[in-house]
């Protein structure tokens, strides 16, 4: 309880801090615009929905039942106001009506394990939907503080990849409309398929009251959080917008996809404030991989389903123009190096576990030291620096399946030794009725004779472990 508490406090503090940069560049930060759904139209119904059913993990069929009803009717509700005022439509009011409300019944009609399973199931909830509103403000920030992009840089270093976002934008112009099609639903719809993930690993929870140590969530909201830092540190606003009609009159030339950018000293590049410079790493990316990862664990439809989507993910980021190359392996090794140590604190530090996470973080800083500040040698010499960036990757990535399958092995090794039968304590023989009747009709025997069976356990015999002995009750 203690460490929650701490959890809370210290995201509350975050979100705090948060809303008053927000204010100050003047525009409103994540509490504000979560608040105002609790009466004005929602941006995201679906999304609102989605922190619904989350929450729902904790209830009974019954009570969810009822609380979808009741969602369902405080939105008709508000529908009806909102038409008769002229007022802007949208629905999902009622679906945090019912979240907040949970939590109002975790704290007044619950006690000890069941009120904080209630506050966990609504914290969850909630956690969804300001993940989203404070990456909102982020990217709002990223665009209103960094007046120049490192795009240059990153075209530069993607040289050395052999350029894969024009590669792959020029494949989705040729195959367009049904490749464009399909990959628009699969970018957009990530949230949505990780959303059934996660309810799948939590739909035990009602059944179990509690959660299980680790699931897909934890990790979703994690990246989202510290993801938008590192866009801070590292500015970039993607090939569609510095190189393509996308960016304007802000854009260095009209280049992506049908002409690679000329190899040339990089220099940051004044761009616009209000493109979100969120490249650098791509989450989209870190996203897709950890579905996958978790979607291991499912049905066989589901682990197609997690593979469909990572392949989809990375191919429509390339394609679209929204990220270069680099970023994907930047997205690759960012993912990889969270989702370990989420599992590490959820099941205890290894060392296996340890040297993935420091593998990952140096990794990590490497690769954006070297876009930053070796690119043009990359670009000079791709058939040393592509291979480069794909081995340390692909190290990243190897070391953390054999953590994980380490990791998987011991747990399934506790899990079978709490299985296996304890040894019993010793009970006494039962005796015959014949027997005891027998016993009851004969003469008391001597009381140190008897004593002296009793405690050496031998018979009239003298010798050890007779038959008829009757071992000490413990």
């Amino acid at each position: 309880m203690v460490l929650w508490t701490a959890a809370g406090v210290a995201t509350l503090g975050f979100l705090v801090a948060l809303e008053i940069v927000a204010r100050g560049y003047g525009f409103s930060g994540p509490i504000t615009e979560q608040s105002r759904e609790v009466i004005f139209a929602p941006e995201s119904g679906p999304l609102l929905y989605g922190g619904l059913a989350l929450t729902m993990v904790v209830l009974t069929w019954r009570q969810r039942l009822i609380a979808l009803g009741i969602a369902a009717g405080v939105d008709v509700a508000f529908f009806l106001v909102r038409w008769a005022l002229d007022a802007d439509m949208n629905f999902g009011n009622g679906a945090l009506w019912v979240v907040l409300g949970v939590a109002v019944l975790g704290l007044t009609r619950r006690t000890g394990q069941e009120r904080l399973l209630l506050l966990k199931g609504t914290g969850l909830g909630l956690l969804l939907v300001a993940g989203h509103k404070t990456g909102d403000t982020w990217l709002l920030i990223t665009s209103k503080t960094r007046a120049t992009v490192l795009d240059a840089y990153v075209a530069a270093a993607d040289h050395a990849l052999a350029d894969p976002s024009w590669l792959v934008g020029r494949f989705l112009n040729t195959t367009a409309p049904v490749s464009t099609g399909i990959l628009h639903v699969v970018y957009g719809q990530l949230p949505l398929a990780a959303a059934l993930v996660g309810l799948y690993q939590l739909r035990r929870v009602a059944v179990e009251r509690r959660f299980p140590a680790h699931h897909l969530v934890r990790t979703f909201l994690v990246i989202g959080l510290f993801g938008p830092a590192i866009y801070m540190i590292f500015p970039v606003v993607g090939p569609v917008f510095a190189y393509g009609t996308d960016g304007g009159a802000w854009a260095t030339a009209n280049l992506w996809p049908d002409v690679l950018p000329p190899v040339t000293d990089p220099q940051p590049i004044p761009f616009d404030g209000i493109t979100p410079r969120n490249c650098m790493p791509s989450l989209h990316t870190a996203w897709a991989v950890t579905l996958f990862i978790h979607s291991r664990d499912g049905s066989r439809a589901m682990r197609w389903a997690g593979t469909f989507w990572l392949v989809g993910t990375l191919t429509a980021t390339l394609g679209f123009g929204y990220h270069y190359g680099a970023d994907l392996l930047a997205g690759v090794v960012f993912a990889l190096t969270i989702e370990t140590a989420m599992r590490c604190s959820a099941h205890g530090w290894d060392r296996a576990g340890v040297r993935v996470v420091a593998l990952g973080l140096t990794v990590f800083a490497a690769q954006l030291a070297s876009y930053r500040w070796l690119p043009t040698e990359m670009a000079a010499r791709p058939w040393l620096y592509g291979p480069l960036l794909l081995l340390v990757t692909g190290a990243v990535i190897y070391a953390y399946v054999r953590a994980a399958r380490t990791a998987r092995t011991a747990r399934a090794a506790r899990a079978a030794h709490e299985r296996e039968p304890k040894p019993g304590v010793p009970r006494q023989r039962p005796v015959p009725e014949a027997e005891a009747s027998a016993s009851a009709s004969a003469e008391p025997t001597d009381s140190a004779g008897a004593a002296e069976t009793a405690t050496t356990g031998t018979g009239t015999t003298g010798e050890s472990g007779a038959t008829d002995a009757k071992p000490e009750l413990v």
